[in-house]
């Protein structure tokens, strides 16, 4: 179950109205349910207004093109410093949002080799040691830039597993063999530092 425990809001609502989040994609990305969540707490209401990227950067990058009003990045992502010590952007919040259940999943009717190919984001990767099931052994560990991507490499069968979500693995039609369990992870929100000052809905 989904627990948060509250915000650290710094200039969130007193800064410009959430109206377009970017964070990285695709579908099915813990990013993305971080940013509906941020999108039903203070954006303005209707069909969420969230855009997906390649990279986290790709989403920094539309932030200072104004094609978003803010950027969700997770804290775990090893590069988050760039975001905090980038002067044209400012600091708006963070919050605790726990990511989906992560498991390690398969193409349905793939033959598994005990030693298999892993595919996932750098940020969890300890979880594949601690979710593979007995039976396997990591022959290599492929670095994807999402969970979903991971997914994907999965469902085109270039590679045996993925460590991945639960909305990756039923977008790509995976299915788990392992035990899942949710990560407990803290969120920042950026918005750029020019942006003009407005109200949250």
């Amino acid at each position: 179950m989904m627990q948060t425990a509250g915000w650290i809001d710094t200039a969130l609502s007193t800064g410009p109205s959430v109206d377009t989040i970017g964070t990285l994609g695709p579908a099915g990305t813990s990013s993305e349910q971080a940013a509906l969540y941020l999108w039903a707490d203070h954006g303005r209401g209707g069909p969420p207004g969230i855009r997906l990227y390649d990279t986290y950067e790709q989403a920094g990058a539309a932030l200072h093109e104004g094609a978003v009003s803010h950027v969700v990045v997770a804290n775990a992502y090893a590069s988050v410093h760039s975001f905090y010590m980038d002067p044209t952007l400012r600091f708006a919040g963070a919050f605790l949002f726990d990511t989906p259940h992560y498991g390690i999943a398969v193409l349905p009717g793939h033959r598994v080799p005990r030693a298999a190919r892993i595919a996932t984001h750098p940020a969890p990767v300890p979880l594949v040691a601690e979710l593979l099931p007995e039976e396997y052994s990591v022959a290599e560990i492929r670095y994807a830039t999402s969970t979903s991507a991971a997914a994907g490499q999965v469902r085109r069968r270039e590679i045996d597993l993925a460590l991945t979500t639960l909305p990756a693995a039923k977008a790509h039609a995976l299915e788990f063999i392992s035990r899942t369990r949710p990560i407990r992870m803290l969120w920042s929100v950026f918005t750029r530092a020019d942006a003009d000052p407005g109200t949250d809905s």
